[in-house]
């Protein structure tokens, strides 16, 4: 179960590891993905579904940001959830249109004080990294941006390449995929350090100090799902990211493995809601 559009950097990885998982189990792993609130309907769907471990929700950062940008959400996503497994790291990175005049973190951010609100950020909706890396950035540099949610960052490709919106601060696969093909303009990646798989790309924090955003996937159930079956889950999860095969295509969406226990993973999911609950207030947005 996961909240954003086909074709996005979350339904991406899924896709990978579903079918890694289906290879293993020899019994089909299907994607669903239910999008809208930024991934909350997704969340929704899967906490309400029975805890058999039949219905897996792939865990993202918006899962962690909900917890405090939304202010009626039907759910506690650490209550009702048991961690199963993390996937791996990746970051953001900052990219503009190819017209946009600017080829620096620098010059982007002089551009936009020179023109005030007339620059808009696209995200892949309320809640995701996508969103909360650009409102950091806006909070950290004074910047005057619009928000365009949309409900998925491949939605809002289409828009960003033909200059309708000029940027997003969007999930590494996605992002990659555009610069290395020429349609759009990397300028920074919001990691704290340079992300290995594009070296060349400097970090934003190189010319806004203090500045991260580095995000995660992963898997979760119901709760109340046996833990023997969430062993069973987290043993496959773990031996597909020893998989050379499986390595090299996360590699090449730009992640970076991370294989955790089960209390690993959760207790990871605990400290990224605390981080993210402190960028929400620092940057005074939220959602009701």
């Amino acid at each position: 179960m996961i909240g954003f559009t086909a074709g996005g950097p979350v339904d991406t990885v899924a896709r990978i590891m579903s079918q890694w998982l289906s290879d293993r189990f020899g019994q089909q792993f299907v994607v669903e993905n239910r999008t809208g609130s930024g991934g909350n309907i997704a969340a929704a769907a899967g906490i309400s579904s029975p805890p058999d471990g039949y219905t897996l929700i792939f865990v993202a950062p918006n899962n962690a940001i909900s917890a405090s940008l939304y202010k009626k959400l039907p759910y506690d996503f650490i209550r009702d959830t048991e961690p199963v497994a993390s996937i791996m790291q990746l970051t953001n990175m900052l990219v503009v249109a190819n017209d946009v005049p600017v080829k620096t973190v620098q010059e982007f951010i002089d551009y936009c004080k020179a023109n005030p609100g007339k620059i808009s950020y696209a995200s892949s909706g309320n809640g995701t990294s996508v969103h909360m890396s650009a409102e950091l950035f806006k909070a950290m540099t004074k910047c005057d941006m619009l928000h365009v949610p949309y409900r998925g960052s491949a939605a809002a490709i289409p828009d960003i390449i033909s200059n309708k919106v000029q940027l997003i601060f969007d999930n590494l696969p996605t992002a990659l995929e555009q610069v290395r093909g020429g349609t759009l303009r990397g300028l920074g990646v919001t990691s704290p350090k340079r992300w290995p798989s594009v070296p060349d790309i400097p970090t934003i924090a190189e010319t806004v100090p203090g500045f991260e955003s580095v995000g995660f996937y992963g898997i979760s159930v119901p709760k109340g799902t046996p833990p023997e079956i969430i062993a069973t889950l987290n043993k496959a999860v773990g031996d597909a990211l020893k998989d050379p095969k499986l390595v090299a295509r996360l590699a090449e969406v730009g992640g970076i493995p991370k294989p955790m226990t089960p209390a690993e993973f959760g207790k990871l999911v605990k400290d990224e809601t605390e981080k993210w609950r402190k960028v929400v207030e620092f940057a005074g947005v939220s959602v009701d």
